[in-house]
């Protein structure tokens, strides 16, 4: 019997503000028989629950004759903005039953001709790091069926109904607010009851032309929408008339945290703070009227928040480095959170009326055992926030209006012991990606490594995919496109991915490149930056996300801009040689402290990272029906390769130059062009073996496509020495130095917390354990491990658009066993590479044999056929579950 789960909206569940867009609705099979499938579908979408219940679809109806179907593109009535819709999704299987899903619902946001709320800002001269408190009363005449509030500010709030905090952390997220500016869907009805009701705000405005967002101007914006329970409704939006609260808790104008200015220091005056401030019938203490915000800000376009908010993951109760002490006339209280965090700390203490707590962030501590005055490596005076109390019997504080990142807390200003778990908590949080991947094997060092890829992960998905979350917090492309590797087969990760590509198509200058990073400053002198390479990196990061989620919608959106990137690079071609040499900006081949020659006007990485580019665009326009543009970058495409072999190749070494006329040939360049199938077929072997015996050279850049490259041209047992190896270099030996997060390089002497150097958790679930994707949205997928000589197991599990792929092998005195779980709707082939001696004999399922003295053996259902392909032995499989011995 097929079970229907997992229903989604443009892959969300529930969600409440979708925007005028097109609607895909999906949702996953289950079932425990193998090879189970549908063969017709039903959707009906209705304007109340009730309607579906009853089996009707007032507002639309929809059946498919398509087997298997796990998606359905809504062709109805255009919807109604600020609506709440009801579906469900029903299947018949091949054997005539039908099932219904469960009822969900999704909500339309505030469409553009229904915004009647006014950006609002406090009255008197615009500054930096400005931090505004708002209120407003109002009077629900009736009982309320629905309330949602649609809010926004720029940088960031947070919103309090009667009192209550309502949403998540350093909402909303960084956009260029010029072209999309996001707007928090929130469902208020709880916190409301008839009478007198509050909203309190706080809103903070960065305004200095730091690196991870855009200036703009200050601006907050809200509106609440009402429905009561006899059919009416009522409006409530921000106006001239909201209050402001003239002399705040937060002090404006502080200095920023980093040196790149991502973040503000909190400083708070809790005596300022009037207690019922965010509650109805409060609001003592002086206010004014609020002003309208710049008339440019009115022209913003609000846009539903399509990423999750940030969310609190974890309390971790820190340890005390050492007893409270004096040092230069200060009590001084050091606590370690055993691992580098992205988050706050959490104070909850007696208060001291006037007393002022000062907390200073680090990765490391100094020689005299106090927090470093740095951002990651970069010095700076004034990474702290600090807080000055009231004098309440019991005073809490957190500092969560941006993310700071540290291992270490010191306390200076407080005359008592801090006890931590009662006093004090270091706080876990960032973007509330669903994370659902899992590693393990027989090996300690893997299993730390695979957990400091995670760690490091969910410490660089704050709002934007960022490279670290202390010293930038910015959004790269080259970063973004290796931390995709491990964020695809490990969380929910389409929408933070894609966000990626949406942030730089609104930055792209007009000649089609990028600056390099965005959101930015970019107009800014600090930030005035490109990085060619980088730019490239657009196009393969699109493909990923296409790849792994198999929805071309994402292609079809984006095409225009991979073209004009890869246009501008194939518009500078050197006429001569018929390659791109070098232009505006930095570049890089590989990264951190390279060793790639760069002392060149042509740079072989650059080269081959566009034709790269170039593929994709091919690729797109081919599944878009573009075949003009699909013709002509083939053609572009083979005359690129043509002329790096040409001019990048020497055919006597058998290896790529690092550069035009460059005598040096790094490992990871070749590495590059094997893993891009740039190398003359007649030169692969040799290459293959020079790269897998020669010392490795590869810094982050280049590492995974070397990897890659050993991996599936044979030498598994060389990538997979790589990464295991605890000495330097490599990520085994920074497990080995105690990490538990990723370093930006090998040296200890940069960011402790780089998450594009944690791809090696995707290489051990993919080539280890061996899942691997077959196709497009995994309707294919390849089971084909590698069982190292050194593990006794393997396992993993990574999450797709049908369901958890699952394979655990084991060793057997004379074998081995695999286990396999493919979902529902899933095909796929089992791989398994033929020992070079006595090959395999046998291969039993736990319901009978299926390979018997090297012939396949049918009867075993779900196993549909077997053959040998060279020196691996495969089977195709049907969904399901499978447990095989092999001998």
């Amino acid at each position: 019997m097929l079970t229907i789960h997992h229903l989604r909206v443009n892959d969300h569940k529930e969600p409440l503000g979708i925007g005028n867009e097109p609607i895909r609705f999906s949702w996953r099979l289950g079932s425990e028989t193998r090879g189970a499938g549908t063969e017709t579908t039903r959707l009906h979408v209705a304007s109340s629950r009730e309607l579906l219940l009853s089996g009707k679809g007032d507002i639309w109806e929809a059946e498919s004759q398509e087997r298997n179907l796990l998606q359905v593109d809504y062709n109805g009535p255009a919807f109604e903005g600020r609506r709440r819709y009801w579906w469900r999704v029903s299947v018949t299987d091949r054997e005539g039953h039908r099932t219904e899903s469960e009822i969900a619902f999704f909500d339309t946001g505030l469409f553009m001709d229904q915004w009647k709320a006014k950006w609002i800002w406090r009255p008197g001269k615009r500054q930096v790091n400005d931090f505004v408190y708002f209120r407003k009363e109002m009077n629900l005449r009736k009982p309320v069926a629905l309330a949602k509030i649609f809010v926004s500010a720029h940088n960031v709030f947070q919103l309090y109904v009667n009192g209550t905090r309502l949403g998540g952390s350093v909402s909303p997220a960084p956009t260029h607010p010029g072209k999309h500016k996001y707007v928090m869907a929130y469902d208020a009805t709880a916190l409301l009851e008839k009478g007198r009701n509050a909203l309190g705000v706080i809103a903070h405005y960065l305004g200095g032309t730091g690196q991870n967002y855009v200036d703009g101007l200050p601006g907050f914006c809200l509106q609440m929408e009402i429905d009561y329970t006899d059919g009416s409704s009522q409006t409530f939006k921000t106006d001239a008339s909201w209050l402001v609260l003239a002399d705040p808790p937060h002090r404006s104008g502080t200095d920023y945290q980093q040196n790149r200015r991502v973040s503000a220091i909190e400083d708070v005056d809790a005596r300022k703070l009037p207690g019922d401030w965010n509650r109805a019938g409060g609001g003592s203490g002086e206010w004014l009227k609020a002003k309208l915000a710049a008339a440019s800000v009115q022209r913003w376009s609000p846009m539903w928040q399509p990423i999750p908010e940030g969310a609190v993951e974890e309390l971790i109760v820190p340890a005390v480095t050492q007893p409270a002490h004096i040092r230069d006339e200060e009590r001084v209280q050091v606590f370690d959170a055993g691992r580098i965090i992205s988050g706050w700390p959490l104070i909850k203490l007696q208060g001291i009326a006037g007393v002022t707590l000062r907390i200073r962030y680090s990765e490391d501590l100094d020689e005299n055992g106090r927090v470093k005055h740095h951002v990651a490596n970069e010095t700076s005076a004034s990474y702290y926030d600090q807080y000055t109390m009231r004098g309440d019997d019991t005073e809490s504080w957190q500092p969560d209006l941006s993310y700071k990142a540290f291992r270490y807390l010191e306390v200076t200003g407080y005359p008592d012991d801090i006890i931590p778990g009662e006093n004090l908590w270091a706080v876990s949080a960032h973007t509330d990606l669903a994370y659902e991947g899992q590693f393990a094997c027989s090996s300690s060092l893997l299993n730390d490594m695979y957990e400091a890829s995670i760690r490091t992960q969910k410490n660089n998905v704050l709002g934007q995919v960022v490279d670290c979350p202390h010293r930038e917090q910015a959004q790269y492309l080259a970063d973004s496109d290796l931390q995709a590797e491990a964020l695809l087969f490990n969380f929910d990760a389409r929408h933070i991915l894609e966000k990626v590509n949406a942030d730089f198509a609104d930055s792209q200058y007009a000649d089609g490149t990028f600056p390099f990073v965005f959101p930015s400053n970019n107009a800014h002198p600090d930030f005035n930056l490109q990085i060619p390479e980088w730019d490239l990196h657009y196009n393969t990061l699109l493909w990923k996300i296409y790849y792994i989620y198999g929805d071309e919608r994402i292609l079809e959106k984006y095409y225009g801009t991979a073209k004009r990137m890869a246009d501008y690079y194939l518009g500078i071609l050197d006429k001569e040689l018929g390659l791109v040499p070098l232009d505006k900006g930095w570049h890089i081949s590989d990264w951190p402290y390279p060793t790639v020659d760069h002392d060149s006007r042509v740079l072989t990485v650059e080269n081959m990272k566009l034709y790269a580019a170039v593929q994709v665009l091919v690729d797109m326009a081919s599944l878009t029906g573009r075949e003009e543009d699909r013709a002509a970058y083939s053609s572009q495409l083979d005359r690129l390769k043509t002329n790096i072999v040409k001019h990048l190749y020497d055919r006597s070494h058998r290896r790529f130059r690092d550069a035009l006329d460059s005598d040096r040939m790094h490992q990871g360049v070749s590495g590059l062009g094997l893993h891009l199938d740039l190398v003359p077929e007649e030169d692969k072997p040799a290459l293959v073996e020079a790269l897998a015996d020669g010392p490795w050279e590869c810094r982050t850049v280049l590492g995974l496509p070397l990897l890659r490259a050993l991996f599936e041209n044979g030498r598994p047992d060389a990538a997979y020495g790589i990464i295991d190896n605890g000495e330097y270099p490599g990520w085994g030996y920074m497990i080995r130095q105690g990490a538990k997060t990723m370093w930006e390089g090998w040296e200890d002497i940069e960011s402790h917390s780089h998450a594009w150097n944690g791809y090696p958790a995707r290489l051990m679930q993919e080539y280890m354990a061996g899942i691997q994707p077959a196709g497009p949205g995994f309707e294919q997928v390849r089971i084909k491990p590698y069982p190292a000589p050194e593990l006794a197991f393997a396992e993993a599990s990574v999450p797709t658009v049908r369901g958890a792929v699952q394979v655990r092998w084991e060793r057997l005195e004379n074998g081995l066993r695999l286990i396999s779980d493919i979902p529902t709707t899933m095909t796929a082939e089992i791989m398994l590479r033929m020992p070079e001696t006595g090959g395999i004999t046998s291969i039993r399922e736990s319901q009978g044999e299926v390979w018997k003295d090297g012939s396949f053996v049918s009867g075993v259902a779900g196993v549909l056929g077997g053959d040998k392909r060279g020196d691996l032995l495969v089977l195709r499989l049907e969904s399901g579950r499978y447990e095989f011995t092999i001998i």
